[in-house]
């Protein structure tokens, strides 16, 4: 503690003390309140915020006075809120439909400054908190954890270009209210329990008779404004014979009640501005573009605005590895896809966007840079590479327990990775440890387990991994910062940004 006595000292003086072996001083947080003084600092072991003054901020703030107006401050929710009041810059803000967005999804919680470098000079705003409620639980997180994160992460960079937070792949009622009473300025609505996935492979006697059974004012809707009939979007002919308005009707007609009722219910009366998308994507039915078109126009019928819409979009986007499918086909459908999101005023989005990187300079090119895509394993797995690197016998044991327990991280998501191409660890020499995460098995591999890793216990309780993976992380921050900037710079530069 007395390292940080002496940056106090410096900073009571009226200068921000350079950074030391025992005391990272991180100059660009350094901040400014009235007669308040704050900076970040980093002791090895853990972040913290020094402030000098003797205002309200100063006051405000929960920490150790260590001497007259000199106060140490942990990292807490209660002091990001603190931060929140005095500096807008550390709230999150809805961006709306006419810059690019990018759903970062920093699964650990020390992400976020390497992102921040990455975007900095680009076509492109961060939203830096984006977990998912399946996230959240495998790593025993919470919203307002990943909202700390992020806002700590923006004073620590002093960035005050704007960033949102995002409430992931959204399907209770319960967690949305949660959700925005919190803070979140976007609202991904995932509708994958209301669609009917039976609707794609049933026999048209199956869809005639399922129809028949909607309520008479619904289906005198539907044939009056789609059956037998074309629009022209944007030059694209979207046509329909009554069959296909039919199956759209059973497959998507739940799903579009439910996302009316959200947007009603919570979006409009937020109180501000709120991104709010929709997911079509979790689900075994491919969107073809006249489905796409078929949902969207529905909501737009309706008096929903949503900021951007995830359609399921063919070959497969599995996490971690590049595209799988013809990309020829891809190029095609993406095209019509971008077409209609550009005619009905939204950005199209792209869900498990992390290291498409045959498509992105598609789907750059035909959403005009202006889009959604979300990532999120991939800057596990840099960091999953970083401690191959600079710890080889943690990164060796979580190998081991991750082959172990992948079954189990299977009921959560699906991939499809030949672990037999994975060469026996006892192969492999130290140095070359990290060419495990140019392995697309080995990538799926962690990118699946990460829950299970970083919440594995031993019989007395202690954590397996995480603390000493952690802590190496810590111990190698810019080297974590610059694999992120180079691996997230990748997808950025691919896209046109």
């Amino acid at each position: 503690m007395k390292h940080l006595h002496t940056v106090l000292d410096s900073l009571a003086e009226g200068n921000i003390a350079t950074s030391s072996v025992e005391v990272k001083v991180y100059q660009t947080s350094f901040a400014e309140y009235q007669n308040d003084t704050l900076v970040m600092v980093n002791d090895q072991k853990d972040k913290w915020i020094l402030a000098v003054g003797d205002g309200s901020l100063y006051h405000d703030l929960n920490g150790s006075e260590e001497q007259a107006n000199k106060k140490v401050c942990p990292l807490s929710h209660e002091n990001r809120l603190v931060l929140n009041r005095y500096f807008d810059y550390t709230v999150p803000k809805a961006f709306g439909t006419e810059i690019a967005t990018m759903g970062l999804g920093d699964r650990l919680g020390n992400a976020s400054p390497g992102h921040i470098e990455t975007i900095k000079g680009h076509e492109i705003k961060p939203i830096l908190a984006q977990q998912s409620i399946r996230e959240l639980t495998l790593t025993n997180r919470t919203m307002e954890d990943i909202l700390d994160a992020a806002a700590f992460a923006v004073f620590q960079e002093g960035y005050k270009d704007g960033y949102g937070a995002d409430g992931d792949h959204i399907k209770e009622e319960k967690d949305i209210e949660y959700a925005l009473s919190i803070g979140i300025s976007f609202l991904t609505l995932d509708c994958s329990e209301q669609i009917r996935n039976d609707m794609e492979a049933a026999s048209t006697e199956m869809v005639q008779s399922e129809y028949q059974g909607l309520p008479e004012k619904t289906k005198a809707y539907y044939k009056e404004h789609y059956f037998d009939k074309q629009f022209d979007v944007n030059g694209l002919e979207v046509h329909y014979n009554q069959l296909e308005v039919m199956k759209n009707a059973l497959l998507y007609g739940e799903a579009l009640d439910y996302t009316e009722h959200v947007y009603k219910t919570y979006i409009l009366n937020a109180g501000r501005e709120i991104d709010f998308e929709i997911s079509i994507d979790e689900t075994e039915t491919v969107t073809s573009p006249a489905a796409h078109f078929f949902v969207a126009n529905e909501l737009k019928r309706r008096g929903v605005h949503v900021t951007s819409l995830a359609p399921r979009f063919c070959g497969e986007f599995q996490k971690g590895i590049d595209y799988i499918g013809d990309i020829t086909q891809f190029e095609k459908e993406l095209k019509e896809h971008a077409t209609i999101a550009e005619f009905l005023g939204y950005k199209l989005s792209i869900h498990s966007g992390s290291d498409k990187f045959s498509v992105f300079p598609i789907i750059g090119k035909y959403t005009n840079g202006v889009l959604h895509i979300k990532t999120a394993g991939t800057n596990w797995l840099e960091a999953v590479r970083v401690i191959a690197d600079t710890n080889p016998d943690l990164y060796r044991r979580m190998h081991v327990h991750a082959l172990e327990r992948f079954d189990e991280a299977l009921k959560y998501y699906h991939v499809t990775p030949d672990l037999d191409s994975i060469l026996p660890l006892e192969n492999v020499a130290d140095k070359k440890l990290t060419e495990y995460m140019d392995n697309d098995a080995a990538r799926q591999l962690f990118h699946v387990t990460y829950g299970i890793l970083l919440t594995a216990e031993d019989t007395q309780g202690n954590f397996l991994f995480k603390d000493e993976f952690f802590r190496t992380l810590n111990e190698n921050e810019d080297v974590y910062r610059q694999a992120l900037v180079k691996h997230i710079g990748k997808h950025v530069e691919l896209l046109g940004l």
